[in-house]
C-alpha cells in the first residue's frame, strides 16, 4: 500500500442521540438498533445516508482517501450467533452496503474497525463448548466478512481497549490479548486471510495499560517482541503520536523509528480533552512538528485522523455534518494538508480561508495561534505537562485538572500540582495573560466572521481554570473557596445542562488530603518514575503487589475509589490488571 489517509466516519449515527454524556468511542449501536426497529426506520436510514454522503464528499475533497467505520462484530454474520442477533446483522448489512457504495463513489476506501474481542453470551458459550480461541474464530469470521463485503479494503484492529462500562448492547468487547506473545500470534493467525484476499490489516498499538501487553505503544522490548521479523505487505501499524492519549506536550513516539513495516500516525482533530470543538483548540503547529520529525522514519505511509471519535463528553458537534463544528473542521483541513501535502501551517490556513471565503487570513492565523497558546498555558499547567511521568505501564496524562467534560478542582489536585510545579509565579502570570488573549481572540473571530459566542464560552470556562490556579498556587483562604463556588454557580446558570451548548461539569472538593507534603513526596517517588524503563521497585511493587492491594480495596472498600474513576470508560481497575 503506497498511502493511507483515514478519517473516522461515525458522526451520522449520533443524530438524535439525546444523552447528557455521550460515549464517542464507537457507533452507539443500541441507539441505531432502536431507530432501526422504529416505524420511522427507513426515514432515519435515508437521513443517515444523506449525512454520510455529505461527510464523504467534504472529506474526500480536502484530501482523505479512506474512511474508518464501526464495526466487524455488528456486520459479520456467523452461525454461532443468536438468531435474533443474526437478524439484526442482516439488516445492518443491507444498510451498510449502501454506505460503503457511497464512500467508494467519492474515492474513499472503506476500513472497518474490530475490537479483539467482541462477543455475545451465546457466542461466548459456543466458543467454550467448541474449545475455539477468539483468534481461531476471527479467522473464520473475517473470511465470511470479506466474502460479504468485497468492497471493504481492510480492517482496523484494537487489542488494548475494550467497550466502556456504559455499553449495554448485543455485543460487548473485552480484552483477550494479554501478552506480547499472544499479540504476535494473533497477527500471524490473521495475516493469511488478508494476504490471500489482498486486504489490509491495520493493527493499532494503542492500549490503556492493562496486562503485560499494556505498554506496547511505548516499550521498545514489547514492540520488538510483537513485530520483529514479520514481513508482509498486508499489515500496517497504526500508532498514536505520543506515549499517551491525544494530549499536548508529548514527544513523538519513538516506535515509529523501530520498524520498517508500513505505519501511520494517529492524530485527533476533535480534541476530546480540549473541548471537543466547542471552542478553537488548534493543533496545526504540533502536527507540523511531528510530520517534520517523521521524515527520518522509514515507510510512514499516512495518517488516521479522528474527527469525531473519542471520549465520554456532553459535547455534540459533528464534524463535516453541522456548521457548528467549524473548529474541528479547520483542524482537520490543516492536518491533512500538513500530513499529506507537507504544507506549512500558514500555507494550509491560507488555503482554507480562500476556499471558505474568509477574507482576513491574517486574523485567522493569529486567532489559531492564540488558541494554541491559551490551551497550552491555561488548560494545561505547562511546567507539570512537560514532565515525563510513568505509573505502571502508562504515561501520566500531562493534565490533572481537565478530563473529557470535567474540570476537577480539589485539594488533592492542589497538593499534587504544588509538589510538581516549582515556579508557581509563572503559572499564575500565564493564567492572567491568557485571559487577556481571549479578549483579543473574540475580536479576531469577529474579523473572520467566525462564532464569537464560542470564544465567549471559552473565556467563561477558562476564567474558572484561572481562578482554580489561584487556589492551587496561592495561600489558601476561605475567600478563594467562595469565589470558586460563586463562579461555578454563575457558569451553570449561563450554560444549563440541557441548553443548546453543553458545558463542563465543575467538580469541587476542598476536603484536605490526608497525606502531608513529606508523605506525598515519598508516595510519588515510590509509585511514579521519570523514565520509560521499569525500576526494580516497579517490578516488585507497582506491577505486582499493587495489583493485589487494589483488588482488596475494590472488594472491601470500594468507596475509597472515586466514582468518576470507577465508572468512567473501562474503569480505573483496568490499569491494575
Amino acid at each position: 500500500m503506497n498511502s493511507l489517509h483515514l478519517i473516522d466516519a461515525i458522526g451520522p449515527f449520533f443524530r438524535d442521540y439525546d444523552r447528557r454524556t455521550i460515549n464517542w468511542s464507537k457507533i452507539p449501536w443500541a441507539h441505531v438498533d432502536e431507530r432501526t426497529q422504529s416505524p420511522e426506520a427507513d426515514a432515519w436510514w435515508a437521513r443517515t445516508r444523506e449525512e454520510f454522503e455529505s461527510f464523504c464528499q467534504k472529506t474526500s475533497a480536502i484530501g482523505f482517501d479512506a474512511i474508518s467505520i464501526d464495526d466487524v462484530a455488528h456486520l459479520a454474520d456467523h452461525e454461532w450467533l443468536e438468531p435474533e442477533i443474526r437478524a439484526k446483522i442482516a439488516r445492518y448489512q443491507i444498510e451498510f452496503r449502501q454506505l460503503f457504495a457511497i464512500a467508494n463513489k467519492h474515492g474513499l476506501r472503506v476500513f472497518v474497525t474490530m475490537d479483539v474481542f467482541s462477543d455475545t453470551p451465546g457466542l461466548s458459550a459456543r466458543l467454550i463448548g467448541e474449545k475455539t480461541s477468539p483468534g481461531q474464530y476471527l479467522v473464520d469470521l473475517l473470511g465470511l466478512f470479506f466474502d460479504t463485503f468485497p468492497e471493504v479494503s481492510g480492517v482496523i484492529s484494537r487489542i488494548g481497549e475494550s467497550d466502556g462500562k456504559d455499553v449495554r448492547e448485543d455485543f460487548h468487547s473485552r480484552l483477550v490479548v494479554q501478552t506480547p506473545k499472544q499479540a504476535r500470534q494473533l497477527i500471524q493467525d490473521l495475516l493469511p486471510v488478508f494476504e490471500k484476499l489482498e486486504r489490509t490489516l491495520v493493527f493499532r498499538t494503542w492500549t490503556v495499560g492493562a496486562y503485560p501487553i499494556g505498554d506496547l505503544m511505548w516499550n521498545r522490548r514489547t514492540f520488538k517482541e510483537v513485530f520483529d521479523g514479520i514481513d508482509t505487505n498486508a499489515l500496517v501499524i497504526s500508532m498514536k503520536f505520543g506515549d499517551s492519549d491525544f494530549f499536548r506536550f508529548l514527544p513523538l513516539n519513538k516506535n515509529f523509528f523501530r520498524t520498517t513495516l508500513p505505519k501511520i500516525i494517529e492524530l485527533q482533530t476533535r480534541r476530546e480533552y480540549e473541548g471537543c470543538g466547542e471552542y478553537p483548540s488548534f493543533v496545526g503547529y504540533d502536527y507540523e512538528r511531528y510530520v517534520r520529525e517523521l521524515k527520518q522514519a522509514e515507510n510512514v505511509i499516512g495518517c488516521m485522523v479522528w474527527c469525531q471519535t473519542g471520549g465520554w463528553t456532553p459535547f455534540k458537534r459533528r464534524a463535516f455534518i453541522e456548521p457548528e463544528a467549524i473548529w474541528t473542521e479547520i483542524n482537520t483541513f490543516v492536518t491533512i494538508k500538513v500530513v499529506k501535502e507537507k504544507q506549512l501551517v500558514e500555507q494550509a490556513v491560507r488555503e482554507y480561508a480562500q476556499e471558505n471565503g474568509l477574507a482576513d487570513t491574517g486574523a485567522l492565523l493569529e486567532l489559531l495561534r492564540l488558541s494554541d497558546e491559551v490551551i497550552k498555558e491555561l488548560l494545561y499547567t505547562e511546567e507539570f505537562a512537560r514532565q515525563k511521568l510513568y505509573f505502571r505501564r502508562v504515561r501520566i496524562p500531562p493534565t490533572l485538572q481537565v478530563y473529557w467534560g470535567n474540570v476537577f478542582i480539589s485539594h488533592s489536585v492542589r497538593k499534587l500540582l504544588r509538589h510538581f510545579v516549582q515556579d508557581p509565579e509563572t503559572a499564575l502570570r500565564s493564567a492572567a495573560r491568557c485571559l487577556d488573549l481571549l479578549d483579543r481572540m473574540k475580536q479576531l473571530a469577529a474579523d473572520c466572521s467566525l462564532p464569537e459566542a464560542d470564544i465567549e464560552y471559552m473565556k467563561d470556562t477558562f476564567q474558572i481554570l484561572a481562578l482554580a490556579r489561584e487556589y492551587y498556587f496561592l495561600p489558601f483562604t476561605d475567600e478563594i473557596q467562595e469565589r470558586l463556588r460563586a463562579a461555578k454557580s454563575t457558569y451553570k446558570k449561563k450554560y444549563p445542562k440541557r441548553g443548546l451548548r453543553a458545558r463542563y461539569r465543575i467538580k469541587m472538593d476542598f476536603k484536605p488530603l490526608l497525606l502531608n507534603r513529606r508523605h506525598l513526596s515519598w508516595a510519588v517517588g515510590l509509585l511514579m518514575r521519570r523514565r520509560r524503563g521499569y525500576r526494580m521497585v516497579d517490578r516488585i511493587v507497582t506491577l505486582n503487589l499493587l495489583s493485589l492491594v487494589y483488588r482488596v480495596i475494590a472488594s472491601r472498600r470500594p468507596h475509597w475509589i472515586p466514582q468518576f474513576a470507577r465508572d468512567s470508560a473501562m474503569g480505573v481497575d483496568v490499569v491494575f490488571r
